[in-house]
């Protein structure tokens, strides 16, 4: 009887076990807050275990197609295809917005130019001006980098800033936000565009207008007071079947101490 009992206690011990300890995969973006919030909860939670890995926000919706994460980081809302390929799978997804990002355009330190309309951007990712003497700078190349396809980011930046035209050929993909922000550290005629959080001295962030006359710097207040063009929500998803097991942390995400994080780290919080 004894042996039976503890046989119980240890099933049901590591059954905790396992529902305690989650993975998470997807956007580079959300990658930073959900890495801090992570070990805040998991301070907070002892025995609690998670994983938290980028990639792009495709590959994160791909792993939670495959079951190989419990929840995908998105910069973006999940495309059509891939809501039916999980429909097709039987699987029902829930979606939550747990934080919203400001993207910012930057450009090497060395650069002069401090503003850029969205119909420049446009031109420049288009392939349609070339040098930023163009754009009021000095007489060099325009180097453009940007994210790879399966980057929420990528479809985010060419839906609202290119709105939805094809990106130069000879655009330079970058597999990770990091990337982005060495090569354009390092190279002076280099433009990219990177989350929030993401910004250092290493690089220059463009003041932003779509109107051709209020030009406006990325940050959190700005975003906050909507004066900021280019701010998208971070999702979080994952399948129903699940939602015991994640919403422990997706819980403390949204708490008040889980936004509190979102602002420390340089995103937008809900309220």
């Amino acid at each position: 009887m004894r042996t039976k009992i503890l046989a119980v206690i240890c099933t049901v011990a590591l059954f905790a076990q396992a529902i305690m300890a989650q993975s998470i995969k997807g956007s580079d973006t959300a990658l930073p807050l959900t890495q801090k919030a992570a070990e805040a909860y998991m301070k907070a939670n002892k025995g609690a275990k998670i994983t938290v890995t980028g990639g792009g926000s495709g590959v994160g919706i791909t792993a939670l197609l495959d079951g190989t994460t419990d929840i995908a980081m998105s910069s973006r809302k999940m495309k059509f295809d891939e809501k039916s390929k999980f429909q097709q799978g039987g699987k029902t997804v829930v979606e939550k917005v747990i934080a919203y990002d400001a993207l910012a355009v930057i450009v090497n330190p060395a650069n002069k130019v401090n503003q850029l309309t969205r119909q420049q951007l446009e031109d420049i990712y288009t392939g349609k001006v070339k040098n930023w003497k163009e754009v009021g700078g000095d007489d060099v190349a325009i180097v453009v980098y940007s994210r790879e396809t399966s980057s929420g980011t990528y479809e985010f930046f060419k839906e609202q800033i290119l709105k939805n035209k094809n990106y130069m050929s000879s655009v330079l993909s970058m597999p990770a936000t990091g990337a982005i922000m060495q090569s354009v550290s390092q190279t002076k005629g280099a433009i990219g565009y990177v989350g929030l959080a993401y910004l250092n001295s290493s690089v220059k962030a463009l003041k932003v207008s779509y109107d051709g006359k209020n030009f406006v710097a990325p940050s959190v207040e700005n975003a906050q007071n909507k004066t900021y063009p280019i701010v998208r929500p971070l999702f979080f998803y994952f399948e129903k079947k699940s939602e015991a097991k994640v919403s422990p942390f997706i819980t403390f995400m949204l708490s008040p101490e889980g936004q509190k994080i979102v602002k420390q780290e340089g995103y937008i919080p809900l309220q």
